[in-house]
């Protein structure tokens, strides 16, 4: 039976991993189990950088962004020597089982540890591109989601004031998931993704369409895996025949307070990692599957990734017409 536990978080930090780690430490401690963070990810690990956590160390942090934990990457860890040092500083301080919070590098990791060495693990789907398989939404996307809503908002209003096109540059190097979703809800009048190719002759001519009927406005919303939003801009603009505007929105869809949604889905998960433990339920993913929590073993979910559905992005297509 499993008496201690760690936690950590790792990669790129999402909103409500907060109520994630909350949910770790007090499911573990109503089961009557020790909880330790593991503070800067991985590379914290390696370094012995333990946290003994109970009720108060994780109160009141569920409605802050970021991480308590902190996080980093760590390049020591990728190595099998590094996956052996950190399963052995793990037996030396009596931690049986870790729990993983993070993108599908860290997912990675953690399997790593348990085929390497046996440790027992379970991750949980923190990232916001949602390019995670296995889980319907993964922490933190729909906090980021709304986060450029606000400001796709935002820039509506000024380049009606201007009669100006604008594009706006999301993350998603490999995803266009919060590219497509965005641009659906803040009804702009393209998406660029990564996974299906952009006729940029079709949208420039939409776009000159556009302003000859009338519209004050256009937005074009790329995720930052599709292409360079400058060059992408440059050549939009030499087809219409005004400026484009890029606004790149980086790192700012990362923070804030996590949104209801995400503060709801961090606790399920973090709650269900631990039962998953408790079940014996070793080297698994917790994910959401329709409105249910569900345990995926981390094999099929890194040897597989989350698909961008094409009929959502020909629904963009019409919608923006």
């Amino acid at each position: 039976m499993i008496k201690k536990i760690a936690v950590l978080t790792s990669g790129g930090d999402s909103p409500g991993m907060n109520a994630a780690i909350r949910a770790v430490v007090r499911t573990g401690l109503y089961h009557q189990l020790e909880v330790l963070g593991v503070q800067n990810g991985f590379q914290g690990l390696l370094e012995k950088k333990f946290l003994p956590l109970n009720l108060k160390s994780v109160g009141g942090i569920m409605q802050h962004g970021g991480t308590l934990l902190m996080t980093s990457r760590s390049s020591e860890y990728k190595t099998k020597t590094g996956v052996n040092k950190a399963a052995s500083i793990l037996k030396e301080n009596k931690i049986e089982a870790l729990v993983v919070i993070g993108g599908d590098g860290s997912l990675a990791g953690a399997l790593d540890l348990y085929q390497q060495e046996g440790i027992p693990v379970v991750g949980i789907p923190a990232s916001i591109d949602n390019d995670i398989y296995g889980t319907d939404m993964s922490i933190g996307v729909d906090s980021a989601l709304n986060t450029v809503i606000s400001a796709i908002d935002k820039i509506k209003d000024t380049a009606s004031s201007h009669r100006r096109a604008f594009i706006i540059e999301v993350m998603g190097r490999n995803s266009g998931y919060l590219a497509l979703m965005s641009g659906i809800a803040g009804g702009v009048e393209a998406v660029i993704v990564p996974e299906f190719p952009a006729d940029l002759e079709e949208i420039s001519d939409k776009l000159r369409k556009g302003y000859q009927r009338g519209k004050t406005h256009c937005i074009v919303i790329v995720a930052e895996g599709a292409g360079s939003s400058y060059e992408i801009g440059k050549f939009m603009e030499d087809r219409i025949g005004f400026e484009m505007r890029v606004t790149i929105l980086g790192y700012l869809q990362r923070g804030g307070s996590p949104s209801v949604f995400d503060r709801i889905l961090g606790s399920r998960l973090g709650a269900e990692a631990v039962v998953q433990l408790l079940k014996k339920n070793y080297h698994h993913m917790v994910g959401l599957v329709g409105n249910d929590t569900k345990a995926i073993p981390l094999e099929e979910v890194l040897s597989q990734r989350r698909k961008l559905r094409k009929s959502m992005y020909q629904l963009a297509a019409i919608l923006a017409r």
